[in-house]
């Protein structure tokens, strides 16, 4: 045992590259949100609030978890009117299951659930976001209130790709090719797509918390240093601030704050106008003349409780940190330099919310874009991310992914079935670690997938 031990400090001490301050075998990364953690490995792992919110913060919190669960309903209803005249979904939970990833895409007769698609021209706007496509906007509803066409029907075929291991066995990757049918009026060809999955939206107020400085201090987009990796921020528009700020949430950190992420939502995904976005998401549509209101359809007030649900819900605990099966896999994940971009620890700064203040956090992320290769590539551009450019996801939480929703599917677009297909879907500056899962055996392999199943 004792040689076991040491094997493992001298493992890390050669392949340890993070900052001073995050130790890989750190004793305390059980409390993966630092004195926020709820300790919770059920379905309902990602629905508590901040274990250390005071009960003025949690009775907001439950007020706010009300508006999260809120079916909106079409205008002119006196309370939570406004939802559509085009819309997605007419609620936030309908997206994000239990606060967890959407489900893959499913069929209800001409309705598809989980995702949705994003579209644009190659020119971007002033802001540096795609221009909207004519007649169609920057997204496809697929729903509509009574009277009105939906925008399109949203079909797909499939494709799929053999990757081998080193060891001979295989595993199948599959994605799949949108495209629009059954659409309202002629859509041009000229357009980018990009479908995309809810994501989970736990410990975003943690996120919100770290210091710009401590996200851009690992910036590298000349990759300077000759490791392969070339991070960098994107900068976006703030309309709150009429500011440029760092990107922090998104798939592409193409919104600043947890409040602006809600806003973009709420018009985008329910065709709510708000303070943020005060335009309807399809005013010059042929089928969006009705249903509209004179005043916004999502107050300020309703707007700040969205994003103070976001802010205050709790990452629950890494579990079995303290076993070998978890130290082993760790050793495995950073010797393939997965910890390059996956950076496991930060601390925050000051918050409003004080509860998300000077904690010692471990979301596995660096929450800068990188190049993920062609294979992963949706062509679409936002801000200055480029159209093989992604933020990187933080990781706290993965292995409750399926406990909380067994549908559940990874990456942007839901294209991968497993923790470990999601792995093999890396490419650009993550081919190398990529290439070097693909050489470990199958108990290797097993010990890193026991690890990020852990976290």
């Amino acid at each position: 045992m004792k040689k076991q031990a040491l094997y493992l400090i001298l493992s890390f001490s050669l392949f340890y590259s993070c900052k001073k301050d995050q130790d890989p075998l750190s004793l305390n990364e059980a409390y993966s949100g630092g004195e926020t953690t709820v300790f919770v490995s059920g379905p309902t792992a990602y629905t508590f609030a901040l274990s250390n919110l005071d009960a003025t913060g949690l009775t907001k919190h439950l007020e706010a978890d009300a508006i999260f669960s809120q079916h909106f309903v079409t205008a002119p209803a006196t309370n939570f009117g406004g939802l559509g005249p085009l819309f997605n979904q007419n609620s936030c939970e309908s997206c994000h299951l239990r606060n967890g990833r959407g489900n893959p895409m499913l069929y209800d007769g001409d309705i598809q659930t989980g995702g949705l698609l994003k579209i644009g021209l190659d020119a971007q706007d002033v802001h540096g976001m795609p221009l909207p496509v004519p007649n169609y906007g920057g997204q496809i509803q697929t729903k509509a209130i009574f009277g009105q066409d939906p925008e399109a029907v949203i079909s797909f075929t499939e494709w799929s790709q053999l990757l081998t291991y080193s060891d001979g066995s295989q595993v199948q990757l599959n994605k799949k090719l949108y495209q629009l049918s059954t659409t309202y009026t002629s859509a041009p060809s000229n357009y980018n797509s990009s479908f995309r999955m809810a994501p989970p939206v736990f410990g975003l107020g943690l996120l919100e918390a770290i210091a710009e400085a401590d996200i851009l201090q690992n910036e590298d987009p000349n990759d300077n240093n000759g490791d392969g990796i070339s991070g960098k921020a994107n900068w976006v528009y703030n309309p709150k601030t009429n500011l440029v700020e760092l990107g922090r949430y998104g798939w592409k950190a193409s919104n600043a704050t947890a409040e602006q992420q809600s806003a973009a939502a709420a018009n985008e995904d329910m065709g709510l106008s708000n303070s943020y976005f005060p335009n309807e998401n399809c005013s010059a549509q042929s089928n969006c003349q009705t249903g509209l209101q004179s005043n916004l359809d999502l107050s300020t007030e309703n707007l700040e409780l969205m994003a103070f649900y976001f802010q205050t819900l709790a990452v629950p605990a890494s579990r079995n940190v303290e076993s070998e099966a978890f130290k082993a896999g760790k050793i495995i994940f950073f010797e393939a330099k997965c910890n390059a971009c996956h950076s496991p620890t930060f601390t925050t700064s000051y918050h409003p919310i004080s509860s998300l203040s000077y904690q010692k956090i471990h979301p596995y992320s660096d929450f800068l874009l990188h190049d993920m290769g062609s294979d992963l590539a949706d062509n679409r551009r936002e801000a200055l991310a480029e159209g093989s450019e992604w933020r990187t996801p933080p990781l706290w939480g993965l292995g409750l992914s399926k406990v909380v929703n067994p549908k559940v599917q990874f990456l942007h677009d839901g294209r991968a079935a497993t923790i470990e297909e999601a792995i093999l879907w890396h490419g650009g500056e993550a081919e190398n670690s990529r290439n070097f899962v693909l050489q470990l055996s199958l108990e290797q392999r097993n010990k890193l997938l026991y690890f990020l199943n852990s976290l």
